[in-house]
């Protein structure tokens, strides 16, 4: 599967998203927190691939699971984007110059409370990343045509809070990428189907 970095372009959203959301499982519309995150697009000659961190086991919010750059709206941001791009930089050390943005997807509200604004945007090497220890245990390239595939989107199912939740999971050599990442990947890949 080949993907054209301008296809995909067109299947986003051109401004962050007004009611447009993808509701994962068990999520609820009340008192969600906001953040955004960078969903970031490597260019390769190779192929393009998407670029995940691992966060460390000892985070209050997601331990130990593969993630997008991102975090919490703060005050100082003025707009998704500026969230996703403060956060990237303060994460993996990606510098804002490297990075293009293709668009936006729809919000996506999670379980564990969150309105997440995915920005997907288009990274240019040779860049150097430095990870906050805090934060990132580890950062990894995946290829975007085994995430955009849906013969790699197995559905699972968990008891959480009393409550059969259901979620998609795309484990690649040695992760398991799932949850709300594994749900915005989705997300991209549907809008790709459909446009």
């Amino acid at each position: 599967m080949s993907i054209d970095l301008e296809s995909l372009r067109r299947s986003l959203l051109t401004n962050p998203p007004v009611g447009e959301a993808v509701v994962e499982d068990g999520a609820t519309n009340a008192n969600l927190t906001p953040a955004a995150v960078l969903f970031p697009i490597v260019r390769r000659a190779a192929g393009h691939t998407v670029l995940l961190t691992q966060r460390t086991a000892h985070l209050r919010d997601h331990a130990g699971q593969v993630s997008f750059p991102g975090g919490r709206v703060e005050a100082v941001d003025a707009s998704p984007l500026a969230t996703a791009l403060r956060e990237t930089e303060e994460e993996i050390g990606l510098a804002r110059r490297h990075i293009e943005v293709l668009g936006y997807l729809p919000e996506y509200r999670t379980g564990t409370g969150f309105c997440v604004v995915p920005v997907v945007a288009a990274v240019t090497p040779p860049f150097d990343l430095t990870p906050d220890p805090f934060e990132v245990a580890d950062i990894f390239e995946v290829p975007l045509a085994f995430l955009l595939d849906h013969a790699n989107h197995q559905r699972h199912s968990v008891h959480l809070r009393g409550a059969l939740r259901h979620y998609y999971a795309m484990p690649y050599d040695g992760h398991f990428i799932w949850g709300a990442t594994a749900g915005m990947i989705r997300s991209l890949s549907e809008r790709l189907v459909v446009s």
